[in-house]
């Protein structure tokens, strides 16, 4: 047992309550005091962030290997309206495997009880009830597992540590032939391919939409090549024609490119080695030397699949010819800005479509609700969409037009663009020429795709779990505007200059990695841009003082943090070194006696 546990700060934790009730539990309700003896480890995740859906499959390890002394509890807390919808939130628990309670909070009650700032946070609980640790953001598996084997250790010496079965209940499974499906191809021969992501594999159905052809895929989580009934995926998604005997398909949660030979059914690995890539990993390479994070969709623009590297907020591309892969545009900051690619910020872009003239690559921009385009000279351009925080159901004109979390894009014949507005449940249109927004359809439930089958189009209807085919109306459906803003409240801020912290405390047995120069990043920016005066761009220190503009009432500052740490043994030659990185968008208010400090949390407990 670590000599500093005495000392560790501990905090009486809040009880956990949440208007939607638990999940995964056979309808059973908890309350700390029915956990009290186990190590609890609150996931605080929506099921629209990239980051929480990696660190969902970073806990699956720490799971396993103390299920009968931890508790992973995952607080849904949602940002979009939909995701406040409880349905919404009994799909995705099912859509992404998550193994182990979950209680729905729409009202974000115990958010704001335990002062969460950003998606993804995890609070550890001790087995007397009492928070020992916060973390925001991903990489931090490894920490966790070191303080549960201290916890272990301390609360068995001491009588308070209660081993046994934990309060997750396996939910039965649903006969359907497809579930939540995320996106669909037309093959050569006219039949379907369609990415079935929650198991794991790739169906081809026949021209009706319905008649299960064939299965591409074991069925069962993992990263194998081979044969149909052999290979093996982990929740794929995008697919897109390489050439009329062969398609690419994006292994979202393997960070892969694979390959399904249409003749032999055999899948064989294009790009990606399975870890997902960190700040600092090589971006451009041989395609199965470089790491790649969450793509989520392909299409072919410029002679190579480009790809929606939604972890990463970037777009990459595979060229199939050199067999290499690298970034084609963004700088790996969330948010939404134009301009040259190298400069462009994405958020979690997530479907893309070429033009059949190779003029322009659409792009689903899903977190910034945005529909945004690529030009030939790899420009980016927005015609949909404000950023992060905006979003709704409203038509017209695209300058004020909102969608809400889209997934998909497909070209039209006429050259308009159709969205499928994933959260809106509806299907979209953008018409370049007279820069309007319409809705097509509405009452689809988390459309996340669509192709086109002559005058028809087939839209992915993830979550009734099948495809839907719709005749292209003549004319738009009328819908009543809906605007909303993020549901959380801004912070109010003095006016002046505001003292950034990001609390960073390296893992028990860990130091700052500094053998190759500075081991941490602060990267600032504002929208907007007026809102700083002094403060903004990228340095080595985790704090900063910001002079924030008083004639700017409101806006949302932007903080990119990282920091990397190593085990500090002098006798281990090698030690295992971790990344940790969170970007936070705080909505802001300045207001005369607001704070003038304001702490981000990525690892360990405010000392103020």
């Amino acid at each position: 047992m670590s000599d500093s546990s005495p000392r560790r700060v501990r905090v009486r934790a809040p009880e956990l309550i949440g208007k939607g009730g638990w999940l995964n539990t056979g309808g059973q309700q908890y309350t700390l005091a029915d956990l009290r003896g186990r190590v609890v480890v609150l996931d605080f995740w929506t099921f629209c962030c990239i980051n929480c859906l990696h660190v969902l499959d970073e806990l699956r390890e720490l799971e396993e290997k103390h299920r009968d002394t931890v508790v992973v509890i995952g607080v849904h807390s949602p940002k979009f309206v939909h995701e406040a919808e409880h349905q919404a939130v009994v799909d995705a628990v099912e859509r992404y495997g998550v193994e182990h309670p979950v209680l729905d909070d729409p009202e974000l009650g115990t958010w704001k009880q335990y002062a969460v700032r950003a998606w993804p946070t995890l609070v550890v609980i001790d087995p007397e009830g009492y928070v020992v640790a916060q973390h925001a953001g991903e990489g931090h598996a490894h920490a966790i597992e070191r303080l549960v084997t201290e916890l272990e250790a301390e609360h068995a010496a001491k009588g308070t540590l209660r081993r046994g079965d934990g309060p997750y209940v396996v939910p039965e499974p649903e006969p359907t032939a497809l579930r939540f499906p995320g996106k669909a191809l037309v093959l050569p021969g006219g039949n379907f391919l369609v990415s079935d992501t929650t198991r794991h594999q790739l169906v081809e159905l026949a021209g009706d939409g319905e008649t299960v052809v064939r299965r591409i895929g074991s069925g069962v989580r993992g990263f194998a090549d081979g044969r149909a009934e052999a290979a093996s995926f982990n929740e794929p998604q995008g697919l897109a024609l390489l050439d009329d005997s062969a398609v690419v398909v994006a292994d979202t949660v393997n960070h892969a490119l694979r390959r399904l030979d249409l003749g032999t059914g055999d899948v064989t690995t294009l790009a990606g080695t399975g870890k997902q890539s960190w700040q600092g990993s090589p971006a451009s390479g041989p395609a199965r030397e470089i790491d790649l994070s969450s793509p989520w969709d392909v299409a072919l623009f410029g002679g190579r699949v480009w790809i929606a590297m939604a972890g990463v907020h970037q777009l990459w591309a595979y060229d199939p010819v050199e067999g290499t892969v690298g970034v084609a545009a963004g700088t790996t900051n969330e948010g939404l800005v134009d301009g040259p690619g190298a400069e462009a910020w994405f958020a979690q872009p997530s479907g893309l479509a070429a033009t059949p003239d190779g003029e322009r690559l659409w792009l689903a921009d899903s977190e910034t609700s945005a529909l945004r385009w690529v030009d030939r000279e790899g420009a980016v351009h927005t015609a949909v969409g404000t950023g992060l925080f905006d979003f709704g159901h409203r038509d017209g004109a695209a300058g004020q037009a909102l969608l809400q979390h889209p997934l998909g894009v497909t070209v039209l014949p006429d050259g308009s663009v159709a969205v499928s507005d994933t959260y809106n449940h509806a299907l979209r249109r953008y018409d370049p020429r007279t820069d309007e927004v319409t809705t097509l359809a509405t009452d689809l439930r988390e459309p996340s795709d669509a192709v086109l089958v002559g005058e028809d189009i087939v839209v992915v209807e993830s979550a009734r779990h099948r495809l839907t085919r719709l005749r292209l109306p003549e004319e738009a459906v009328r819908v009543a505007a809906v605007a909303h803003r993020t549901q959380r409240a801004a912070t109010e801020v003095a006016p002046g200059t505001l003292r950034l912290d990001v609390i960073f405390q390296a893992p028990a047995g860990q130091k700052l990695d500094t053998r190759y120069g500075p081991s941490t990043r602060l990267l600032v920016s504002a929208t907007p841009a007026g809102l700083l005066l002094e403060g903004e761009g990228a340095g080595t220190d985790l704090f900063r003082t910001l002079e924030l503009d008083p004639a700017v009432t409101e806006g949302v500052l932007h903080v990119s943090a990282m920091a990397a740490s190593c085990d500090d043994a002098p006798d281990i030659e090698y030690p295992a070194c971790h990344v940790h990185q969170q970007d936070w968008g705080v909505p802001v208010r300045l207001t005369e006696g607001g704070a003038d400090r304001l702490p981000l949390v990525l690892a360990g407990m405010d000392p103020q």
